[in-house]
């Protein structure tokens, strides 16, 4: 197949000999990346980035001589490169692989293996890699390494009282690529009387688990994996789980959440634009819509019928966004209301929940 004249140059670091066949046979359908080199361990790794200088590096974990995370730390102190994290659905690897992205990965992708095929593989590590492409890699956003989390807002009793008037308001979140660091930002923020949230984030399965387990440990409010038919309740952060779609329903004055299957809806399960929409039908005006840094235009569509359904909406600014897609498409098509820093989120969410207007 003909290259394009720029394509996204990659390196994969592996050190199974058959993963670093499939991932080049698979990126070699892609006519926008070039596997330029792979290595078997972080000291070829290391060598190769210096001679290829490639645009994007995928690392595994856990590989003979270095582990992936102390290889990673050492790169983005003296030659950053976006880099994907990826590995087996273990435990143990969702935990090393959200250090990794707390230590400068972008992205996570699971190993194909079990229900996650090839084909599955290739869609989504193609996404990612462009998605990567496009990263600036900082530190200085309070996203990346070394970023120190802000207090949390504030409980002052005029928002207090405020809050307790709108228990039944549901606080909709979606992100993708830069997600992790941002939701915790967002997440450490919110008061622990704070409406209920759904919260869908692009994140294999498993990850999704040690993610809100991770987050849950360093906020005020709950945060856990969503189960199917859990309600949706003030203190409470309910995360999709990787490879499912996470609907809002409403039955009587309670809102609860519906966890399925189903095809992937812009490229993605879950997907933002899945949550969005059952959020504007079910929720309409007391909901507040959210979309965080990410590549693509999933959410963008759904953020427009919230906005329709009379919700107010929030997008992240580009300054403060790893990749400036998910909130420009919603932004161009005219579903978003307010734009503002990663920092001013969590202050601006709550006005709005606060707002009986």
């Amino acid at each position: 197949m003909q290259k394009a004249s720029n394509p996204i140059k990659v390196l994969i670091v592996d050190d199974s000999a058959i993963v670093r066949k499939i991932f080049t046979q698979e990126l070699s359908k892609h006519e926008d990346i070039e596997v330029v080199g792979t290595a078997p361990d972080p000291y070829v790794a290391r060598d190769k980035i210096v001679k290829l200088r490639p645009d994007v590096v995928t690392l595994d974990i856990e590989m003979p001589r270095m582990d992936g995370i102390s290889f990673l730390r050492k790169l983005m102190k003296y030659f950053p490169i976006p880099t994907i994290i990826v590995s087996s659905l273990t435990p143990k690897n969702s935990e090393m692989a959200l250090e990794a992205m707390e230590s400068g990965a972008v992205e996570v992708l699971a190993k194909p293996g079990g229900s996650y095929s090839v084909g599955d593989m290739s869609i989504q590590l193609a996404e990612k890699i462009r998605a990567a492409a496009q990263v600036r890699v900082r530190s200085d956003l309070g996203t990346g390494p070394g970023a120190r989390s802000p207090e949390p807002v504030e409980e002052n009793a005029s928002l207090s009282r405020a809050l307790k008037r709108t228990t039944h308001k549901v606080i909709a979140i979606g992100a993708s690529t830069g997600g992790t660091e941002a939701l915790k930002v967002v997440l450490t923020q919110l008061p622990s009387n704070t409406p209920g949230i759904a919260v869908v984030q692009h994140m294999p399965p498993r990850f999704t688990t040690a993610f809100a387990n991770r987050l849950n440990d360093l906020c005020q409010i709950e945060v856990r994996e969503a189960k199917d038919g859990d309600s949706v309740l003030p203190g409470l952060a309910l995360i999709a789980p990787g490879n499912y779609h996470m609907v809002l329903r409403r039955s009587g004055a309670r809102y609860y959440v519906e966890v399925k299957t189903g095809p992937l809806v812009c490229h993605q399960r879950p997907s933002v634009d899945v949550l969005f929409h059952s959020v504007a039908q079910y929720a309409g005006a007391n909901a507040v819509g959210v979309i965080l840094t990410g590549m693509g235009r999933d959410g963008a569509g759904g953020m427009l019928e919230m906005k329709k359904a009379g919700a107010p909406t929030i997008a992240q600014d580009e300054a403060s966004c790893v990749v400036f897609g998910m909130p420009k498409e919603a932004i161009r098509m005219g579903g978003v209301q307010q734009v503002v820093s990663l920092q001013q989120i969590p202050h601006t969410v709550l006005k709005a929940v606060a707002s009986d207007g």
